[in-house]
């Protein structure tokens, strides 16, 4: 049978680990084929006489971890094993490597020493990450869903409302103008005079009946926002809003249809909220383009506390707006100091 020091160095060379040994200084007297693999070297004899914490052990930007507070050292200082998890390590090349290592305590024949063994976790903090963005994909295409459902269903409730609209006002004038024409008709000949005063009349209902229908048209696509774009029909806007409304913005060119139409509308509903949730005196618009990004911000100062997806913050439909764009929306709401809803949007084709 071989001795114990042979058999012992011969699994620890065969070993897939990477395994070294320290002398009483912190310096490697022993580093396996898989050590030296692992941190790049060509040769066990590249590492000998090595301070171990000096030559791999690094703070995650890089620079040296500091050795007073390294627990590599525990068994140096009190004699205890010691554990590190998701640590860095630098090869050779300088390119660092998270690890997982155990240090313990162990007798040389030159005085106490140390045996420290480390796992490169590079594949299984790529798989941690892989299962992260699965989660979080999943739960974005549940938000997805669920603010797809959200608009689906808020179409529904404008269509019933334009319906009722048409029914209760451009449909009854033009009922009454139906009427007026034909009784305008009948007396012509009888009454001339009373005749004029029905088609006056018909035509006082037609005007109605077009007033009404431009005031519906103008809730579905403001004809200001098709003719001046997203900044002039926004100071539109503010001139009619129950608070004052003071708008800041410049654009150096029209934008997307669907990007000005939900912006627009991103704007009126974040000020029905400052005035309808937030009890708010006055409120700011500011519209800007980063980049590719078009950022459009509602300011109020209202009560405050108003928080994303809440119940009653009146923030869940501005929130679907930006999402089906493909944009974020941020919420500032500290209590007491107002709210600031900002949305960021992508557009495309690039502008600037």
């Amino acid at each position: 049978m071989e001795p114990a020091a042979d058999f012992l160095a011969q699994i620890l060379t065969d070993a897939p680990q990477p395994v070294w040994v320290l002398d009483e200084q912190g310096l490697i007297v022993f580093a396996n084929p898989a050590a030296v693999a692992a941190l790049g070297y060509d040769h066990p004899s590249d590492l000998y006489h090595r301070h171990s914490h000096d030559t791999v052990h690094r703070l995650p930007d890089g620079s040296p971890y500091p050795r007073g507070h390294c627990p590599m050292q525990e068994p140096f200082r009190s004699g205890d094993a010691a554990h590190g998890a998701d640590e860095w390590f630098e090869r050779r090349d300088g390119s660092l490597f998270p690890v997982d290592w155990w240090v313990a305590p162990i007798a040389l024949t030159s005085g106490p020493g140390a045996v420290l063994a480390f796992t490169d976790v590079s594949e299984r903090r790529a798989a941690e990450q892989a299962v992260r963005e699965r989660d979080a994909a999943a739960i974005r295409e549940a938000e997805s869903r669920a603010a797809q459902r959200r608009i689906v269903e808020a179409a529904a409730v404008v269509r019933r409302q334009v319906a009722r609209d048409l029914h209760d006002g451009a449909q009854q004038s033009l009922v009454s103008v139906l009427i007026s024409t034909q009784l305008a008709r009948e007396e012509v000949a009888r009454d001339p005079a009373r005749a004029g005063e029905l088609l006056d009349e018909a035509v006082a209902h037609a005007q109605e009946a077009i007033n009404d229908l431009r005031e519906i048209a103008s809730g579905l696509h403001p004809p200001i926002l098709t003719h001046g774009g997203l900044v002039t029909a926004v100071e539109d806007l503010a001139t009619r809003a129950s608070l004052p409304v003071t708008v800041d913005g410049s654009l150096p060119r029209r934008l997307p249809e669907v990007v000005e139409n939900n912006a627009y509308f991103f704007v009126a509903e974040a000020l029905t909220n400052a005035a309808k949730h937030a009890a708010a005196t006055s409120a700011s618009v500011s519209i800007r383009i980063h980049d590719a990004e078009l950022s459009v911000e509602v300011r109020d100062d209202g009560v405050g506390g108003a928080r994303a997806g809440g119940e009653g913050s009146g923030l869940s439909g501005l929130m679907d707006r930006v999402g089906a764009l493909g944009g974020r929306m941020v919420v500032r709401s500290p209590r007491g100091r107002g709210t600031t809803v900002r949305a960021e949007i992508p557009v495309r084709p690039r502008i600037g």
